[in-house]
């Protein structure tokens, strides 16, 4: 994955726009299907918890299919890019307390990676107005940064693979 530029804006704005699609999507699918599951297997007084939970997992599967359909669509390139970072540096984080290490111990895959990592978590914190964070991970960059200068190696974001992480 390579880190490109955003439109804050615009991400936002297109966000706010999917995020509201999905809840309606999401109300109209799962109180529709539980309405008619009710109608056609309900029991006059009884308990529609069953139907109600299957409404639910129908109205969700309805967005997710809807989703991997779009995904590809223009309208979502912001969008995609931030879940797919968020996927990607959630990946790294569960993998830091192993990588951590090796960055001391100068490994050039394990410092592509933090680097990866904290230019990203700086993009999305940036795109997402998260700025308590955002002190501490300028400073990591920052010593992290002196390493690279320190040992002589060039690393950029682009450095960083995907399947760099399958070592850890």
């Amino acid at each position: 994955m390579h880190l490109q530029d955003i439109d804050k804006s615009q991400y936002r704005q297109r966000f706010r726009i999917v995020f509201v699609a999905i809840v309606i999507m999401l109300t109209i699918v799962s109180l529709g299907t539980s309405t008619l599951l009710i109608a056609l297997l309900g029991t006059p007084g009884g308990s529609h918890f069953w139907l109600n939970l299957a409404g639910v997992v129908v109205g969700a599967a309805a967005v997710v299919l809807t989703l991997i359909k779009l995904r590809q669509h223009p309208y979502l390139r912001e969008v995609v890019y931030v879940w797919d970072l968020k996927q990607q540096l959630n990946q790294i984080y569960r993998k830091q307390r192993h990588i951590e290490p090796l960055v001391e111990k100068n490994d050039p895959d394990a410092i592509a990676i933090m680097y990866f990592f904290y230019r990203g978590s700086q993009q999305l914190y940036q795109l997402d107005d998260n700025t308590i964070t955002m002190d501490t991970i300028a400073l990591k960059l920052r010593a992290l940064e002196h390493r690279i200068e320190d040992l002589k190696i060039n690393i950029t974001t682009d450095s960083y693979r995907k399947t760099m992480l399958e070592r850890f």
